[in-house]
């Protein structure tokens, strides 16, 4: 059977038939999104390099905070206000910047943003006091505000089915490794260079990235065989549904566990660092023991996103329901999440301890890529704008994980036990969410039907026999 002339077909299978998640595209040979594998491959390899940039760019002022404050005369609850105005701005902008995906295209967006806070990395050696030290990292938080949105967007358009669930798992390992392994090559980079160089040589990296990938991304596969003005021009304008957006009780379920896992992980970015020193009586001249000890959590974290983006099609096959299967992989992300911390509380040894914690952190993103994908399927055409607002409610988590643990601290006469019980109440939360989320369906109605009559995107290309 012949398929009718310069139709692109787009099927939706509520129960993931075949191994594709529900709401998903399905595209036959000939089509556009069938000859760019290696594009495909190419932005995934540019994705995966800005995850691991922007979690170096974020990472690096918490093994030089001591430094910092030391040389600033800084207290531990005004670093933690430092860190907790960078995540405000992240947070108060993702919106934003996911509206700006969808408006103009991640490939405007992610050029000026990655300079954006490139710039604001470099400026962070510049401080003076807490008053610059706030400035300069509240701007840097608003030019990574745009980074996940905007490759989940690009990510929408340029991949289907579990590809999308894969992308996000590559794209989070890629995150989660370049944290694991910053702490040591900061750490190895101070013995070189001052805390003020070690921002300028690792903001510098983030103007090449924009440089290359400007002059290689679009927006869309098909522009890469015609006129990308011409076809940005036909574009309509659009008009995100913020009413059904905020009143589906899927999105604010989707918002608040990605919070939960937020708290948690931000502790790692933040003021784990400390509590390896604090907890294991660690001095100065144990630097490099302290930096391999806070490896374990991000390492493992970005095996269960890499897990997750492997076990997810091949459970879909074994049940037949995307929506059943993210559900549970969050649930069980989190129940474990939950468990280790408590078990590395209970370890004395600081190599256990830290390996129950990157057990933790495994956990926290084996829920990671479903909540992503589940962005793209229930966002549709107004992914960006959906992927924002999740990622703003888990800066909300974020922003609080690094306000509070020092007056938790403060309160519990320094025990960090208590701090961690705290998190592990998070993920407990978190696990409790997933329980009533519909991670496929549509937001809108209305995107629903555009869905079916091909109005996202319909690109028109020659006839060809099935």
């Amino acid at each position: 059977m012949s398929r009718p002339q310069g139709q692109w077909t787009w099927s939706r299978d509520r129960r993931g038939e075949a191994g594709l998640g529900a709401h998903n595209a399905s595209f036959r040979v000939g089509d556009p999104l069938a000859r760019t594998q290696g594009h495909r491959r190419l932005l995934l390899a540019f994705a995966m390099t800005l995850a691991a940039l922007l979690y170096i760019d974020r990472v690096c002022i918490s093994q030089s905070q001591h430094l910092i404050s030391g040389e600033l005369g800084l207290s531990k609850e005004q670093m933690g206000l430092a860190f907790t105005v960078a995540t405000i701005a992240y947070g108060l902008f993702e919106i934003p910047g996911g509206w700006l995906a969808d408006r103009f295209g991640p490939r405007r967006t992610l050029t000026v943003s990655v300079c954006w806070w490139s710039f604001f990395t470099v400026a962070s050696g510049w401080v003076r006091g807490l008053a610059s030290l706030i400035g300069y990292r509240f701007l840097f938080g608003l030019g990574q505000a745009c980074c996940f949105p905007n490759l989940t967007r690009a990510f929408s358009n340029w991949f289907a089915g579990q590809d999308r669930t894969r992308a996000q798992s590559l794209m989070w390992l890629a995150a989660r490794w370049g944290g694991a392994f910053t702490p040591l090559l900061v750490v190895l980079a101070l013995d070189f260079v001052t805390w003020r160089q070690s921002f300028y040589l690792f903001g510098s990296i983030g103007f090449l990235w924009a440089l290359f990938f400007w002059r290689w991304f679009r927006d869309h596969p098909e522009d890469r065989d015609a006129q990308a003005a011409a076809a940005a021009r036909e574009r309509s304008h659009v008009v995100v549904p913020w009413r059904q957006l905020f009143a589906n009780r899927s999105v604010w379920l989707l918002c608040l566990q990605y919070a939960c896992l937020s708290y948690g992980f931000w502790f790692y970015l933040t003021w784990l660092p400390t509590y390896i020193r604090e907890q294991f009586g660690l001095e100065q001249a144990d630097r490099y023991v302290a930096a391999l000890l806070a490896a374990p959590p991000l390492f493992l974290a970005g095996i269960g996103c890499v897990l997750a983006g492997w076990l997810t099609p091949r459970l879909v096959r074994r049940l037949g329901d995307v929506g059943r299967v993210r559900r549970c992989l969050g649930v069980l992300g989190h129940v474990i999440a939950c468990a280790m911390l408590l078990v590395s509380i209970r370890l004395e040894n600081p190599v256990l301890s830290m390996i129950a914690m990157g057990f933790s952190c495994f956990g926290n993103d084996l829920a990671m890529p479903g909540s992503w994908a589940g962005c793209m399927d229930m966002g549709g055409r107004f992914s960006g704008t959906l992927s924002g607002t999740m990622n703003m409610s888990g800066c909300i988590g974020g922003l609080l994980a690094p306000w509070t643990i020092p007056y938790i601290l403060k309160a519990a006469d320094n025990q960090w036990r208590v701090v961690i019980l705290v998190i592990a109440g998070w993920y407990a939360v978190g696990a409790l969410c997933w329980l009533g989320l519909d991670p496929v369906t549509p937001v809108a109605e209305s995107e629903k039907a555009a869905g079916d009559s091909d109005e996202w995107r319909t690109p028109r290309i020659p006839a060809a026999k099935a």
